[in-house]
């Protein structure tokens, strides 16, 4: 199998991003800011930076939920507490978080290369990365790494749903093709994005009748769909690596992978998880 930059990258530094949804301090921080559950710290928390949005724009940036379960946290949210108020304790909290989980670890040369891989980012149709982008950036290196990487999973996001949209895939379509790949579970994910029964399989149905899907799995027309959307996917995610040049890419791979290991191996992200986060 020939090397994918592009999916390398991701694998070696989303675990360092992933610790805001599964480490105890951050979802400890929604729930002191006054945010009512976990849920509604995670839809109040990622689409903090666009400022007091409501469910139907969230629900089309994040593409794989439920209307009905981001409805339910949204606008809600911000009657308890102001986009600005989430947007700095989730930065604290994970900040928090990674000092425990790396301890006294330098980050330096590593935020340094992740900020240059920023700077790269087009966010032309890439509303979650542009907003995170404008986040001001903190003057301590725990907390600049989180948010660089925070920039480039969404950069990295935006450009999946862009691809899946391409195909004629709808969220949650695109997550029962994942699941075929086998890359993951439906109890891992149905309940995770909340989707009835019923929305369940009537998507299913609909793969089905395209011959997307069979109850073997992928199709090889299915197959040929998802190549397509992970090859567009890295493609577009591609200027972040353009400016790190194949020796800034190894260097990071270099110096992420083993703080990557660290979180995972310390329980800051637990493995398998319906991000599909992996362990580098």
């Amino acid at each position: 199998m020939k090397p994918n930059p592009a999916r390398n990258l991701w694998t070696a530094t989303e675990p360092l991003h992933a610790v805001v949804y599964f480490a105890p301090e951050p979802a400890a921080a929604a729930k002191h800011v006054g945010l009512r559950g976990w849920w509604m710290g995670y839809f109040a928390g990622r689409a903090a930076p666009l400022g007091p949005i409501g469910p139907e724009p969230v629900t089309s940036m994040f593409f794989g939920f439920a209307p009905g379960m981001v409805a339910r946290a949204l606008p809600d949210a911000w009657t308890f507490a102001s986009p600005g108020d989430v947007l700095r304790t989730r930065v604290e909290a994970v900040e928090a978080a990674l000092t425990r989980l790396l301890g006294p670890d330098t980050v330096d040369e590593l935020v340094t290369l992740l900020e240059q891989a920023v700077a790269a980012c087009q966010f032309d149709a890439r509303p979650l990365a542009a907003a995170w982008s404008a986040v001001p950036r903190p003057d301590r290196p725990l907390a600049r790494l989180w948010l660089a990487t925070a920039v480039l999973r969404e950069h990295r996001g935006d450009g999946h749903v862009l691809a899946a949209v391409a195909s004629g895939l709808t969220g949650l379509e695109t997550t029962l093709t994942h699941i075929a790949t086998g890359a993951t579970t439906r109890e891992q994910v149905q309940r995770a994005r909340g989707w009835t029964d019923e929305e369940w399989s009537a998507a299913t149905e609909n793969l089905v009748d395209r011959g997307l899907i069979d109850v073997d799995g992928l199709t090889p027309a299915g197959a040929e769909v998802r190549r397509t959307i992970e090859e567009t996917t890295d493609r577009l995610a591609a200027a972040p690596l353009e400016a790190l040049g194949p020796e800034g890419v190894d260097r990071v791979l270099e110096l992420a992978t083993p703080l990557s290991r660290r979180i995972i191996d310390r329980g800051g992200v637990p493995i398998p998880n319906p991000m599909g986060a992996q362990r580098p």
